[in-house]
């Protein structure tokens, strides 16, 4: 089995993902105390550090990890926020490059949000590149949504992987699923009947498309919504009331829209229904909605898992 160490490991999406390619974890490095818990609580079997990556010294593991991986915070460069790149104290690239020089893994899988395609980070993005290039690394980088790989909602992320030069460099981005991404509808039906609510088919024929991106926020600004304006006017196109989170499904005659459990946000992000986000649900959403789809994760590790096999066999 290949391993991973994984930095800016959240909630544990990313991670999840991961592990069910087939990788393990020989370490996650996460900075908050609510995730580290979260994480720990979720895979006991899992090594998580509680500190922050920048004071976390990758020599102990040169040579002793196939895969460094981290979704570093996308503040950054997400059309949510300031887009302040580099100039922004969040920007953990820095980090990342450093450890990959450090540890010098076979391979390199990096995770941020749409916007560092943007023109204006351009100069920023193509440095990055350059670094990882400088450090002995073939790199890939693309657009990918989660709606292709099954998640019921669109949410694009740029995804960067690099592949030490020494290894026969195959790797190639997982192609999108033939089939089409199920509904919300589809996808919550059975959490949101489980109460006896009798409005359920009905609901279920409005939610006929995917979700909106879930938004998760900071920890500073986002609450137990579905987000700005915008997008709750997205989710009530759905039949769903986006200004709150509900503590259950709804019940009898309860009306439309409902709201959403912090569980059924979780299914929509693709996580298992036995991931446990704990009992605060503005915790569970900000964690929930700033997470990496565990199923794209998933599907980005088998095809770095086939590279390294196969250079494991020659």
């Amino acid at each position: 089995m290949f391993n991973s160490l994984e930095i800016c490991a959240g909630a544990g999406g990313q991670a999840l993902g991961l592990e069910m390619s087939g990788f393990s974890h020989e370490l996650l490095i996460e900075y908050e105390k609510d995730y580290c818990e979260n994480l720990s609580l979720n895979r006991p079997q899992w090594t998580v550090l509680c500190q922050d990556v920048r004071d976390f010294n990758g020599v102990p593991y040169k040579g002793k990890i196939d895969l460094l991986s981290g979704g570093v915070p996308c503040p950054p460069f997400s059309v949510a926020g300031k887009q302040l790149g580099n100039n922004d104290e969040r920007d953990l690239f820095p980090e990342m490059l450093r450890l990959v020089k450090e540890i010098q893994p076979k391979a390199v899988l990096i995770e941020n949000v749409r916007g560092l395609l943007d023109a204006k980070f351009d100069e920023y993005r193509n440095s990055i590149l350059t670094q990882l290039d400088r450090l002995g690394y073939n790199n890939h980088i693309q657009l990918l949504n989660a709606s292709d790989y099954g998640v019921p909602q669109l949410r694009p992320r740029v995804i960067i992987v690099g592949i030490r030069k020494d290894l026969d460099d195959t790797f190639t981005f997982p192609k999108p699923y033939q089939s089409a991404p199920p509904t919300v509808g589809e996808v919550l039906k059975d959490l949101m009947g489980s109460n006896g609510w009798k409005s359920l088919d009905l609901w279920v024929k409005m939610a006929d498309k995917i979700a909106p991106t879930l938004v998760g926020g900071s920890k500073k600004h986002g609450g137990p919504d579905l987000g700005p304006t915008r997008a709750r006017k997205a989710w009530l196109e759905l039949g769903v009331d986006g200004r709150g989170i509900a503590n259950a499904a709804p019940t009898n005659n309860d009306p439309l829209p409902p709201r959403l459990t912090p569980r059924m946000l979780a299914r929509i992000q693709g996580f298992p229904d036995d991931w446990n986000f704990g009992e605060k649900k503005t915790k569970a959403c900000r964690m929930i909605g700033n997470a990496f789809p565990p199923p794209v994760a998933m599907n980005v590790g088998i095809q770095i898992i086939n590279v390294l096999r196969q250079n494991s066999t020659k």
